[in-house]
């Protein structure tokens, strides 16, 4: 292709006429430099996308971008000697709608620091059902284990189960050998839960304490809620378990003491996926492809989409009334 190709990507303005997004047809030379140009096969759905295409959150620091954190391709011209044409390479967060263009469209134009080699075991498909959502589970577990979070401590819980990194968390961590408690407010979907892992499924009312301690339960978990469920987490987690927080899709406060902390050890590990090493993001992507590869990737893919099909879908997850994951579908 040459600089002056057009393509379709979905773009995000706001200016004096507003917020507003839609398809456009761009070329090349409409997008942020970079050293990789991928032809793109996938992107995904994360909440962070809907509030992008929506202007429901603060989301984009510039404008116009290209929506989409995710992207997953193969590479059609590159500057940099560590990629080829015909690479297959996906990029998740590192900027991506935010400070610069991203998945949304038909070619997308990446800093070759943040592409990432398509592991072994995943195919372009699978990688972008995992996407951003996918490597935030994964992240949680590699923080987890790296401060010594074992099978032995007991089961991991993981909050706001049905939603896509709640989804993967349920895969990831059961393939991991972890008996996993899914806790959700959604009992329409316990054999959803249960088909992709969990063990047991929890109501809301199993994190409903607000006692600084109770009795131990979890050997740890994932929450992806904030509130009062986390703070109950955290006081039913058995001594030097590990809390990952990755979500406040309840609230952003923390109503909790140091009980937990200072009489069992428990830690909480905070997951930030966007800007994580690169050395980090190379390993975790490499679980994925191998020992902690989803088994039920199929089930956790709920829907599939074209550009054209992004605002309905934001409207959906915005509204509470989607599950599972969103996968973005190019061409």
């Amino acid at each position: 292709m040459t600089s002056a190709t057009s393509f379709n990507a979905f773009r995000i303005h706001n200016d004096d006429a507003g917020y507003r997004a839609g398809i456009e047809t761009l070329t090349l030379d409409g997008l942020n430099p970079g050293e990789v140009v991928v032809k793109t096969a996938y992107s995904s759905v994360n909440y962070k996308d809907a509030l992008a295409g929506t202007g429901e959150g603060k989301i984009l620091r510039r404008f116009p971008l290209v929506g989409g954190i995710d992207v997953a391709g193969h590479v059609v011209a590159s500057t940099d000697p560590a990629f080829k044409e015909g690479d297959a390479v996906l990029v998740t967060g590192c900027g991506l709608s935010e400070t610069r263009d991203g998945g949304y469209a038909e070619y997308a134009r990446l800093e070759a620091r943040w592409v990432i080699p398509l592991p072994a075991g995943l195919s372009l498909r699978e990688s972008m059902i995992l996407g951003t959502a996918g490597f935030t589970a994964a992240l949680a577990l590699f923080r987890m284990r790296e401060n010594r979070q074992t099978p032995d401590l007991g089961p991991l819980a993981v909050t706001g189960a049905t939603g896509g990194v709640g989804s993967l968390a349920v895969d990831i961590f059961s393939k991991a050998g972890f008996e996993v408690h899914a806790i959700s407010g959604k009992p329409e979907n316990t054999g959803y839960l249960t088909s992709i892992g969990a063990r047991q499924v929890l109501g809301r009312d199993a994190l409903a304490t607000t006692r600084p301690m109770e009795s131990a339960r979890f050997g740890g978990g994932l929450d992806n809620v904030g509130g009062a469920m986390l703070a109950s987490l955290l006081a039913q987690t058995t001594p030097y378990g590990n809390v990952a927080t990755a979500g406040l899709a309840a609230s952003h406060d923390l109503p909790t003491t140091v009980m937990p902390f200072i009489i069992r050890g428990v830690s909480l590990l905070g997951v930030a996926s966007a800007g994580t090493a690169r050395d980090v993001r190379e390993a975790v992507w490499a679980h994925l492809g191998s020992d902690w590869k989803p088994a039920h990737l199929d089930t956790i893919c709920t829907r599939e989409t074209t550009l054209d099909g992004l605002p309905e879908v934001f409207r959906t997850m915005l509204a509470g009334r989607s599950f599972g994951r969103t996968l973005v579908r190019m061409g």
